[in-house]
């Protein structure tokens, strides 16, 4: 004769398929977690300062000897930011030497960089206005940009300024 002692469950006792179940979904919502916020990190931060810091590193006498050259010329470059009525950034920037007088044959190039999202950084197109005065326009949200204005004379950088501005 084959008997079976069959035991009743009681209510609430913990078994093996319980613990399995917990278990699996515990680290299925971790894992859900985690690849969520992956996500968003990749997907809103979208540049570094410097792409490479090794080739930074070398370049950075040039840097050096730029800075050396710029403090020499005695420039003063005078940036103006406006906000036209259809919600363009207007910028205005005036280049004059050491006796106050406009610059002639240079050109004027400005990017207005987002400070954690480079896919939102505009470059400001400029048309001269008089000598040494130029004006441009960018469609910029409000908020903290990083203006970079660089003049050039035939294709060489000879002035760079980096100034922090609040776009209201």
């Amino acid at each position: 004769m084959n008997t079976t002692l069959h035991t009743p469950r009681r209510k609430g006792e913990i078994t093996g398929k319980t613990v399995l179940i917990c278990f699996v979904g515990f680290f299925g919502i971790v894992a859900t977690v985690n690849a969520i916020m992956i996500r968003f990190a990749v997907t809103t931060f979208a540049g570094t300062e410097t792409a490479s810091s090794y080739k930074a590193g070398l370049g950075y006498k040039n840097e050096e000897a730029e800075a050396a050259a710029q403090e020499k010329l005695d420039w003063h470059v005078d940036g103006r930011i406006s906000h036209a009525a259809s919600g363009e950034t207007i910028l205005t920037v005036d280049v004059r030497d050491k006796s106050k007088l406009p610059v002639y044959g240079i050109a004027v190039a400005a990017r207005l960089a987002h400070p954690l999202n480079a896919r939102l950084d505009r470059a400001v197109e400029f048309t001269r206005v008089t000598d040494g005065s130029f004006r441009g326009a960018a469609e910029a949200v409000a908020g903290q940009w990083t203006l970079t204005i660089d003049v050039t004379r035939d294709g060489e950088r000879l002035y760079r300024t980096k100034s922090r501005v609040v776009l209201k």
